[in-house]
């Protein structure tokens, strides 16, 4: 049996394969409420296959979306229209997993097809005014984000862990905590963006405190039965940011706290770092966190081959593969995945004449 198609287990989940679907923001929401693009989106996934589907960065505040057109999870409301899509993707025998975010200062921007309207949304265009650990805008063109006082900070370790209650009553099965690509709790890891010189600024500890405290929370909140995840930007590809060191000793003090997954990922906190971007380039990175903090981990990026991805897992650098791109192209890729690799998985039975 191909290492890709054996079932892993974290905590009581039970995961059919190795292939998880990567959260890819859709800029399909109104009002952070998903629609019937999502239902689509995330079940055909479901129906092609993968263990877990994973719904998109979504926004624990309104002021923590990425866009105004992005999902949140900040109301009841929000909950009860994830429902039925977690319900179908249950139903194809795949683990619904919801990403919670914060953008901080990378927020209230454009959908990627309007970015010639400019980089920000003005809140006169329903916009609104970014926070981050400080005042630095990510880029030429972005606003100054407003520098969070000591209550903001409470404030969204509190709010990540009401999301998390949301999405267990939407019937999510996994969470993954965004930590990563230049969003909020990576913005304060990072010493490149956090200037502060309070609690949470200027030592590894002081700029690890949120997202310690975020995973406390949320692990507060979030049931031991079910799996909880973390993705980390392994470096910021920049000297004297956010590096692979400083990754495994946060992934160390993660795991402690309750943290079962880390979904190696980089970059994306600063612009015109200089990314060595192909095939397999961040796998080093699983590899090297689940070796040196004893963790499992998720390799991401550039992942499209079967036999790619079967290399990976069988060689021990990494515990699943998330695909993202691969999947838009084809939400099918598991089945097929399978029938390269020598595999016979079931298929929806609604397919099954089609399948050789």
């Amino acid at each position: 049996m191909a290492t890709l198609f054996t079932p892993l287990k974290l905590r009581g989940t039970e995961f059919k394969n190795r292939i998880f679907v990567s959260p890819m923001c859709q800029y399909s929401s109104r009002d952070g409420l998903p629609t019937e693009w999502h239902l689509v989106h995330l079940g055909s996934r479901a129906v092609g296959g993968a263990a877990l589907v994973m719904a998109e960065a979504t926004a624990v505040s309104p002021e923590g979306r990425i866009s105004p057109r992005d999902s949140g999870l900040w109301s009841d409301a929000h909950a009860e229209a994830f429902a039925p899509i977690t319900r179908f993707v249950k139903e194809q025998g795949s683990i619904p997993g919801i990403q919670l975010a914060h953008a901080g200062r990378k927020a209230s921007t454009p959908p990627p097809w309007e970015k010639a309207s400019g980089r920000f949304v003005r809140p006169e265009d329903g916009g609104w005014t970014p926070l981050a650990p400080s005042s630095i805008p990510f880029d030429a063109g972005y606003p100054d984000p407003r520098e969070m006082t000591s209550r903001d900070i409470r404030l969204v370790a509190q709010q990540f862990s009401e999301a998390a209650a949301r999405a267990l009553n939407a019937g999510f099965e996994v969470i993954e905590l965004h930590f990563a690509h230049g969003y909020l709790v990576h913005e304060f890891l990072s010493p490149l963006s956090n200037r502060r010189e309070d609690a949470y600024g200027g030592s590894f500890e002081n700029r690890a405190r949120l997202s310690i405290e975020i995973v406390r929370a949320v692990r507060k909140t979030w049931p031991e039965r079910l799996p909880l995840f973390v993705r980390l930007s392994a470096t910021d590809w920049v000297g004297g940011g956010w590096d692979l060191d400083e990754s495994v000793v946060l992934a160390l003090s993660l795991k402690t706290l309750g943290a079962d997954l880390i979904d190696c990922s980089s970059g994306a906190l600063v612009p015109h770092a200089k990314i060595p971007a192909g095939p397999g380039y961040q796998v080093p990175f699983a590899e090297a966190i689940r070796e040196r903090a004893g963790i499992p981990t998720a390799a991401v990026g550039f992942i499209t081959d079967p036999v790619q991805a079967e290399t990976i897992l069988a060689t021990g650098q990494a515990d699943a593969v998330f695909l993202a791109r691969e999947m838009l192209r084809n939400p099918y890729w598991p089945l097929e995945a399978a029938k390269t690799l020598g595999v016979d998985v079931p298929w929806p039975r609604q397919y099954e004449r089609a399948k050789l």
